[in-house]
């Protein structure tokens, strides 16, 4: 068929249209050939300062600056490289692999991040994981459990969206190299001698920010070394565990310079060495130790204090907790669960050896813990459910220490006749968010808990208080020195020659102990009985209760050896 231009039907384009008419631009006329032309442009600029972020972004988000993301990273010329002289199919298939590993070790530095910010390290992949559990608790205690739900849906969609996008960043790059092969080429080949050359002449963009860079492969071979370090670590654990000199001795060779007291050994949630050097909190918590220190010393009570160096920083108290009681540096998650599948002898474990009721108080415990119970084995396990409370939750505190500590003696400690109580009381009222908190309260009132019920309305609410830098600190200091007088005044009210307190801190808290700060916590033994601080006399620890700045700093791990030896006999 012919039409009147004398040219078949079948061969019209719009370059040659029939005489008079105009055919559909379907979106390709020049204004809109500009406007598909800058939004392609656009998405294109964005996919590489996405695949930038991957690639240059430090492991820790919080210290990023744009000098970090103007940098030249070895593994971007590589992958390029590869895209120009791979096969359209291959490339594709290479482009979806680069950008899944890109959009995971992006995951894996938000993560580190956040571990950097809480507890002074780089998350673990390997066993690490067990913090989550403890932050979503966490998060429910703040915010309820449907809106946790939520939060837990949105960041699981982010990261999900992180990797799809920088899936699709790395396809649409990989199509425009290609589709400019000379051009990519060149300044493939440009970027890679200025690598070089800068990386011969350690050439720095800015102080510590090399222009040859080699971030994202400097990420993943530490995690991988992480990971082969944790898998090496499982293997010498049980013949350490082995190594105990007093693994086999008799209950009638432990602690014979204890019998007859009550010793409560209590852990302070987040008491770290920052409460008693930072400016901001050492005035009002020296303070208080300082005036305990006095009224304890009116009363015939002496104490000594030191410093511990903690096997975890800013979270994971159980590590420490678990450090303390084994007498072995518990530092991650596996040697924790391999601890509680052993059975290696603990403090409580030679107290009961000896002749001891053990007791565990564990208030932030809301939910069962059989290998804790088999591990520790204790005559009496309290948690949350199981201490008669019936006052009002503190945020994550479910009860005031007070309360805790009114309890144990009412139940335990005040009932021990010829078999007296060893306790572990971990308190928790200085847990973060640190607000509300509750106030101290005649000990006769304390009853079941219900004096404490208008406490938590009087008090500013965690997201509150957790928008504002300044106020973080001021409610720690001040959920601090709240557990701290509440030991203080516990003593004044209960104690008597049988009575034996070790208190001391877990960790440094999260968010207000600055990144490279030490995990020292502080530790003081309270007695009446001046025989008991007698025996520790060689320590070289400072008498009272606030260790100061040449205060001796032993290793956590090293406590339970030295106290089971000086008590010995």
């Amino acid at each position: 068929m012919v039409g009147n231009t004398g040219l078949p039907l079948g061969r019209l384009t719009r370059r040659t249209p029939y005489p008079g008419t105009v055919l559909p631009d379907f979106g390709l006329s020049r204004p809109g050939r500009r406007q598909h032309v800058f939004t392609s442009r656009v998405l294109t600029v964005l996919a590489a300062l996405l695949v930038l972020f991957g690639l240059l972004a430090p492991d820790d988000l919080s210290s990023i600056s744009a000098v970090a993301l103007v940098r030249v990273p070895v593994e971007g010329l590589i992958v390029a490289a590869l895209v120009l002289v791979l096969p359209p199919r291959a490339r594709r298939v290479a482009a979806v692999a680069v950008g899944l590993v890109l959009g995971l070790l992006t995951l894996l530095k938000v993560l580190d991040t956040g571990f950097y910010a809480t507890l002074e390290k780089p998350f673990d992949p390997i066993y690490d994981w067990s913090f989550f559990h403890a932050g979503v608790e966490f998060l429910a205690g703040q915010i309820g459990n449907a809106a946790t739900v939520a939060a837990l849906v949105v960041a699981g969609v982010l990261a999900v969206a992180v990797v799809v996008l920088m899936v699709l960043a790395m396809l649409r790059l990989s199509r425009v190299a290609a589709g400019r092969r000379t051009g990519a080429t060149r300044v493939v080949a440009v970027l890679a001698v200025v690598w070089i050359v800068c990386s011969l002449f350690d050439v720095e963009i800015a102080p510590g920010q090399p222009v040859a860079a080699q971030s994202a492969a400097a990420l993943a071979y530490g995690d991988l070394r992480q990971v082969g370090a944790d898998l090496r670590d499982q293997r010498p654990f049980g013949e350490v565990a082995a190594e105990d000199a007093f693994r086999t001795t008799p209950g009638d060779q432990l602690l014979n310079g204890l019998r007859g007291k009550n010793v409560v050994l209590t852990f302070v949630e987040s008491y770290g060495r920052i409460a008693l050097d930072d400016p901001g909190f050492a005035p009002k918590i020296g303070a208080t130790l300082d005036a305990g220190t006095a009224e304890l010393r009116a009363a015939g009570i002496g104490a000594r204090s030191a410093f511990l160096s903690s096997s975890t920083f800013g979270g994971g108290s159980w590590l420490a907790h678990s450090t303390v009681q084994s007498g072995m540096w518990i530092d991650n998650q596996q040697r924790y669960n391999n601890l509680l599948a052993g059975d290696r002898l603990t403090l409580g474990g030679a107290f009961q050896r000896a002749g001891w009721k053990t007791v565990w108080d564990v208030p932030a415990h809301t939910m069962d813990w059989p290998e804790g119970q088999k591990f520790y084995h204790p005559d009496a396990y309290y948690d949350a459910h199981h201490v008669g409370y019936q006052g009002p939750g503190f945020a994550y505190a479910t009860m005031p220490d007070q309360f805790t500590m009114s309890m144990l003696q009412r139940t335990e400690l005040a009932k021990a006749g010829p078999r007296p109580v060893m306790a572990e009381v971990d308190l928790v009222s200085s847990h973060a968010p640190w607000s509300p908190r509750p106030w101290l309260v005649d000990w006769n009132q304390v009853g079941d808990g219900s004096v404490f019920t208008p406490m938590p309305g009087a008090g500013e609410a965690p997201e509150s208080v957790w928008k504002d830098p300044a106020k973080i600190r001021d409610a720690y200091r001040d959920a601090t020195d709240y557990s701290l007088k509440t030991l203080i005044s516990f003593v004044q009210h209960y104690g008597d020659d049988n009575l034996v307190l070790v208190f001391l801190g877990d960790h440094q808290p999260p968010v207000v102990a600055p990144q490279g700060a030490v995990h020292d916590v502080p530790i003081t033994i309270v007695a009446k009985d001046p025989k008991v601080l007698d025996r520790i006399s060689g320590w070289g620890w400072q008498d009272g209760l606030h260790p100061g700045a040449q205060a001796p700093v032993w290793k956590m791990d090293s406590f339970r050896d030295r106290f089971l030896t000086a008590f010995a006999r």
